[in-house]
């Protein structure tokens, strides 16, 4: 009986480990591979902004953690998934949320000596943005920031200060939303 149990606990504990979390509607996987990178989800939660869940957003890492800064500041493997939830996210409105949250990200001084970077990441909002669209941002510190929708590369950004400015939008001191950072960092 007690080898019945055992196995028993065994297997849920097994399921339970590689078991999805749902979000919104939205699967988050437990982990993802970025160009043969494995990443653990390190959390998830849900960008709200009035009356509309806008999208789901997960942190993945190489190493867990529930500090923001520390993630923002590490020249480590990370990616950051968005999964648009709502017909309220379009377009000229994520160019229009990239750009508040760089200016809430960086400093005056830090922002500027990265705006080339920031219009190249703006530009890859060119296409429409629709319910169901999946964006993946990684960062790879010898790659850069890989950004891409839908599975499709929409390019790469590379530099250290880029992706601090980026990631600081979702994990820094002025998040986007500090429920959906609480998610991110698993509070």
């Amino acid at each position: 009986m007690k080898k019945i149990l055992l196995a028993a606990l065994a297997l849920i504990g097994t399921y339970s480990a590689t078991a999805q979390q749902t979000i919104n509607g939205v699967n988050v996987e437990k982990s993802i591979t970025v160009e043969g990178q494995e990443l653990e989800l390190n959390g998830a939660g849900l960008r709200e902004k009035l009356w509309f869940d806008l999208y789901v957003g997960a942190l993945y890492v190489t190493t867990r953690s529930s500090d923001g800064n520390t993630l923002v500041a590490a020249n480590m493997p990370m990616a950051i998934t968005l999964d648009i939830t709502d017909e309220a996210v379009t377009q000229e409105k994520m160019k229009s949320s990239v750009e508040d949250g760089f200016g809430d990200s960086c400093t005056s001084k830090q922002q500027k000596a990265i705006q080339s970077e920031i219009n190249t990441f703006i530009g890859f909002f060119k296409d429409a943005i629709v319910k169901g669209d999946h964006f993946e941002i990684a960062y790879l510190p010898a790659k850069g920031t890989l950004v891409s929708k839908n599975g499709t590369a929409l390019g790469t950004i590379t530099g250290l200060k880029f992706k601090k400015g980026l990631f600081g939008i979702w994990l820094g001191d002025d998040p986007a939303d500090e429920d959906l950072k609480a998610g991110m960092l698993n509070k």
